[in-house]
């Protein structure tokens, strides 16, 4: 699935052009990394040696003919931060884009390195939201769920893997597609300071782009043992705890209102979130309906 928001305010006048997001992919059932694919775009010239992991595209994937999105297939590539502060963040950004309703064609000459965000749930029903320190680089400020990027160093990657055969190859995919599912975990553990026990197993819920920058993230869901006040208590010793000032756990009411005041990707990522929960709504329902007839 793939929408675009062009948003107005909760008074109906028009939407922060930094809020603006476009959801590139939804996966509101959740997938786990079984059901996750990464592919190596070598053909590609825009794909930079780097320390990031670069999104070029994805593809849905269906076993067994059935007609829903059973997996999906990233396709990712390497850039780094420099060259996302000179496309991605250059002030001419639009300039690097290529008329084309196709995001992968439209932005190959942009950095667009795959970020991630986490929303994550708390014993007591609550969801975890940060308030990013005025020292960050993006969006100082601004309400964002934990997150980050998974690392191509975590995996000893540090250039493109050009000449592994097909078994190689498919061991490597392997390790970035779980790369993708540790790497939200290590975030969340970094910047929040839960234990990573205290964690559930995350689940892919899609990817969204800010509109501004064309940047994407891919969120996942997970849930936490613990209730608000002990993370609370955590928080003040996280290992990443500079990057944000404070910390919120709020009702999903609240977190609609919060949403305007994020950044574009993260507010597609709340997004992709309700779109999850009214999806398990929709499933409860049916089951309900079915036990009654």
């Amino acid at each position: 699935m793939t929408s675009t928001l062009a948003g107005t305010g909760e008074s109906g006048g028009p939407v922060d052009p930094r809020n603006a997001f476009k959801l590139l992919l939804s996966c509101p059932s959740g997938l786990p990394p079984s059901r996750i694919w990464n592919r190596r775009l070598e053909e590609n010239p825009s794909l930079y040696n780097g320390k990031k992991f670069r999104y070029a595209g994805h593809a849905l994937r269906h076993v067994d003919g059935l007609d829903q999105e059973s997996s999906v297939c990233l396709h990712l590539g390497l850039t780094d931060y420099r060259t996302f502060v000179g496309t991605n963040l250059n002030p001419l950004w639009e300039k690097f884009l290529i008329p084309s309703e196709d995001d992968s064609v439209r932005c190959q000459h942009t950095s667009s390195p795959l970020g991630n965000g986490a929303i994550v749930e708390t014993s007591d029903n609550r969801i975890l939201v940060l308030q990013r320190s005025y020292n960050v680089g993006e969006f100082p400020g601004y309400f964002v769920f934990p997150g980050g990027h998974s690392e191509p160093e975590e995996l000893g990657i540090s250039d493109h893997q050009n000449d592994k055969g097909l078994t190689q190859a498919a061991d490597l995919n392997r390790k970035v597609s779980q790369e993708m599912f540790d790497g939200i975990i290590r975030e969340v553990v970094e910047e929040i300071g839960v234990p990573a026990e205290s964690l559930t197993d995350p689940v892919f819920i899609g990817i969204s782009c800010r509109e501004m920058n064309v940047r994407p993230t891919a969120f996942f869901f997970l849930k936490c043992n613990m209730e608000s006040k002990e993370i609370y208590q955590v928080y003040s010793r996280a290992q990443d705890g500079f990057e944000s000032t404070q910390l919120y756990t709020v009702s999903r009411d609240e977190l609609r209102k919060m949403a305007l005041r994020m950044p574009g990707c993260h507010h597609g990522g709340y997004t992709l979130y309700e779109l999850m929960i009214q999806t398990v709504e929709d499933a409860r329902q049916s089951s309900v309906s079915t036990m009654i007839a």
